[in-house]
């Protein structure tokens, strides 16, 4: 039974959920990086929410663990890098708490124009300053969204019926979209010349960091008003100060800051500021969603292979992965294969899908090629990391995908090429009882199963080979299960795989390799 650590708190459900789909769960919040690394290794996965930091060392420590989820959308707190490189899926749930954000957005915008903090805080203390909170309405002005995904589309409907006008800058976001979504798609200049409010809505990344600096905030209309309800660090504080300072932006509504929990910050104790303590996701709706959402997700890889939200996988449905499976199984046996004829000097790989796969996820089939591939010469890889230790070694890595053409439904074909020009050439398909099939081998066809004990070997096409390879290999009590022989031509060069019952010693390798016949003989495990 799998096994999954419950790091933070979360809803009773997510443990309820747990339970019903057959994952054991424990809940053992509030531990210190210490006490985590002492337990972590008992477990297939971990969900958190922020408070719990998956760091490299936690991970290098987790050594059975398969998959992180994250109930909610930032994952600031886990190293990505250091869970690819460990092979760990990292899934967060980005949907769960969508509206609840984008409402807080909506509710900040509209308490900054009435300037409803303030005007509280004067009325509770007696002052009764009818004339002193002049706002503006928002019927008719232009809000500027920073950022159109999911949050941010959400806002621009909601604004929409509040009668805004919707521009948005969003590199992402598609002509047919914004027109779906009823907005329209500018530049960033253009969005901070005509938006009366901004409201950001992007991830942090080295990008859009101080996207609003201090040269962006001067290109905005004086009297704009500032939304972030996204990540602190989007805003040049500093800059945004000054701008409140001098007039020229009328206010700002922030629930996100540069540091957290921000105890101290230089915008604090400014009427023109309205601030709340990273609320966005702040509703019971919200964290019962993000909570049932990441236990489901977790369940579902550990129990069917599925993927949902994953930041360094790519997506696999529970029925995709039904179909896909046999697929990823083959890719990764053709890739193990390859790699054990290879050795280390790989300069590129070339994977063809024809047919069936090339309408599958082939991005999953290529990370378990390449997965298959890397693994003879390093034996901490897998889908998750394969890509990442590809491109550091400098392996260049393409794939084509086309309609059926040959006699069979579907097939996928790896093309690996060495630093010296020469290359490997593999091929193989799923027939309909689900197994994965070698059907050629440096051009040559033939059929033959996956065992996991083989000898390859490769031979000119002359009488006596077979009647000497036998003789080899019954004096060492070497038991043939299988034989499959194909060529190309009369005479010229053959291959055979011959799957036998059990390891091929050096040996018995070393002797079929001085048949007068043999180029090549090489043992293979799969």
């Amino acid at each position: 039974m799998p096994k999954v650590l419950i790091a933070d708190k979360l809803s009773p459900a997510a443990v309820a959920i747990f339970k019903e789909r057959g994952v054991e769960a424990d809940v053992k919040t509030g531990l210190t990086k210490e006490e985590l690394i002492k337990i972590v290794d008992q477990y297939d996965g971990i969900a958190v929410r922020s408070a719990t930091k998956l760091t490299a060392d936690v991970l290098k420590a987790a050594k059975n663990l398969k998959v992180v989820g994250r109930a909610g959308i930032g994952v600031d707190n886990v190293d990505i890098p250091a869970a690819t490189a460990a092979g760990v899926i990292v899934m967060n749930t980005p949907f769960g708490n969508s509206i609840t954000t984008a409402e807080h957005a909506i509710s900040l915008m509209l308490a900054l124009a009435r300037e409803l903090p303030a005007a509280n805080a004067s009325t509770q203390a007696g002052k009764w300053e009818k004339n002193r909170f002049m706002g503006v309405e928002i019927t008719g002005k232009v809000l500027g969204l920073i950022g159109a995904g999911n949050i941010g589309s959400i806002v621009a409907d909601r604004a929409k019926g509040l009668k805004m006008r919707v521009v948005a800058y969003d590199p992402f976001l598609s002509q047919e979209r914004a027109n779906d979504l009823g907005i329209e798609k500018v530049e960033l200049n253009d969005l901070l010349a005509r938006a009366d409010f901004i409201t950001l809505h992007v991830p942090m990344t080295p990008e859009t960091k101080n996207i609003l600096s201090a040269d962006a905030i001067a290109k905005t209309k004086k009297g704009v008003r500032i939304i972030n309800c996204a990540r602190g660090g989007l805003i040049d504080e500093n800059a945004l100060k000054a701008a409140l300072d001098n007039g020229h932006v009328a206010g700002a509504a922030l629930d996100v800051f540069e540091v957290e929990p921000a105890k101290e910050n230089i915008l604090f104790g400014n009427e023109k500021v309205v601030a709340t303590p990273h609320l966005g996701a702040s509703t019971t709706e919200a964290q019962e969603n993000v909570a049932l959402q990441v236990a489901e997700q977790i369940s579902d890889y550990l129990l069917t292979g599925a993927i949902t939200n994953a930041l360094n996988m790519p997506s696999i449905s529970a029925s995709e992965a039904q179909k896909v499976r046999p697929w990823i199984s083959l890719a990764e046996k053709l890739g193990s294969f390859a790699g054990q004829l290879t050795g280390t000097s790989l300069a590129g790989v070339e994977i063809v899908y024809e047919g069936t796969p090339s309408v599958l996820n082939t991005r999953a089939l290529t990370q378990a090629a390449l997965a298959g591939l890397l693994k003879p010469m390093l034996s901490e890889v897998n889908m998750v990391n394969a890509p990442v230790l590809a491109k550091d070694r400098g392996i260049k890595v393409s794939e084509t995908r086309r309609d059926a053409q040959g006699i069979y439904e579907g097939y996928i074909k790896l093309v690996v090429t060495m630093d010296d020009g020469s290359t490997r050439r593999v091929a193989g398909t799923v027939f309909s009882d689900g197994l994965p099939r070698l059907i050629q081998i440096k051009d040559i066809s033939l059929d033959s199963s996956f065992a996991p004990h083989m000898l390859y070997i490769v031979n000119e096409d002359k009488p006596g080979f077979i009647g000497k390879l036998g003789t080899i290999l019954g004096d060492a009590k070497v038991n043939i299960a299988n034989f499959t022989l194909g060529r190309s031509a009369p005479g010229q060069d053959a291959i055979a795989l011959i799957e036998v019952d059990g390891p091929v010693p050096a040996a018995v390798a070393e002797a079929v390799a001085k048949l007068p016949q043999v180029k090549h003989a090489k043992p293979l495990a799969f």
